[in-house]
């Protein structure tokens, strides 16, 4: 299996599993931003969006005009956001609370119709 397919289907599904717990219980979204104050949170939540930015970038860092530079980007945004989070943690927590209050409606659609995308590229159900 080619590796964008791959990566499609992961982030896809993550993408839009993501959106339905946000959307059918919303306490979870005041509940991460509550965690990401405790420091042991923090740590892991850093490390692990640093490995995935990795691996998501060491697998597939390819910069062309499709949904291929979509899978790159969420590679990228992981591995930046990890390295934030651990290095300026302070600020960076309260930067993503700011975005996440403005623009929640924007962000949720955003995650629902990318992983509709990624998905619909994977599996090839619609033509667009």
């Amino acid at each position: 299996m080619d590796i964008s397919i791959f990566l499609a289907k992961f982030w896809g599904w993550y993408l839009l599993i993501f959106f339905f717990i946000l959307s059918l219980n919303p306490k979870r979204i005041k509940q991460i931003f509550t965690d990401l104050n405790d420091e042991k949170f923090l740590i892991i939540s850093s490390f692990l969006a640093i490995i995935i930015g990795l691996l998501n970038i060491q697998f597939h860092n390819i910069w062309e005009l499709s949904y291929k530079l979509i899978i790159t980007g969420i590679g990228w945004a992981s591995l930046f956001i990890g390295l934030a989070l651990f290095i300026v943690p302070k600020p960076t927590v309260s930067w993503l609370a700011l975005i996440n209050v403005k623009l929640v409606q924007v962000i949720y659609m955003l995650l629902f119709f990318t992983g509709l995308l990624l998905l619909n590229i994977a599996y090839g159900v619609l033509i667009l």
